[in-house]
């Protein structure tokens, strides 16, 4: 039987996101390793937002953790297609469920949607106006790992 406040999800959109090359920072004062990855380009297709990643707006700046797990951290704009400009901060985690692909990964390489863990919990920040309503729900978004690029799924929580 399911839980009677069991959330209810709805697709909001999906940003499909270009990224840079990443600068390593091996090991860091914390002992393990940071990245800084910026956002090149994107775009944002959806029944709720349709827009596009304002390029070079901001990145990610993961921290990879010595059991394999990597912690993200990105912030950058979006533009809805009103001309609305949209702050977004990301975090979440991605860990590989073998160490073979893993390997794959890390040399930039595709990997079945099946052999990783990706999960990314939003926020937004958004002015007044037709967007608003992003600033007073939660978010889910269930990420793609593409190489060079990555396809976050966002699900609002009803």
């Amino acid at each position: 039987m399911q839980h009677p406040f069991f959330p209810k999800l709805e697709h909001a959109f999906t940003i499909g996101i270009e990224l840079t090359g990443a600068r390593w920072m091996k090991p860091t004062s914390v002992g393990m390793t940071r990245a800084a990855v910026y956002a090149a380009s994107g775009t944002i297709d959806g029944p709720l937002l349709r827009g596009k990643v304002i390029p070079m707006s901001g990145g990610d700046f993961p921290l990879v953790r010595a059991d394999g797990v990597i912690d993200f951290d990105a912030r950058y704009l979006i533009e809805a297609e009103d001309g609305t400009v949209i702050y977004l901060q990301n975090r979440g985690y991605r860990w590989a469920k073998t160490p073979e692909v893993a390997e794959k990964m890390s040399r930039n390489e595709p990997v079945g949607d099946d052999e990783y863990y990706m999960r990314v919990s939003p926020k937004f920040d958004v002015p007044d106006g037709p967007h608003a309503w992003m600033n007073k729900h939660m978010f889910i978004g269930v990420a793609e790992k593409i190489p060079g690029a990555n396809r976050i799924h966002y699900f609002v929580v009803r």
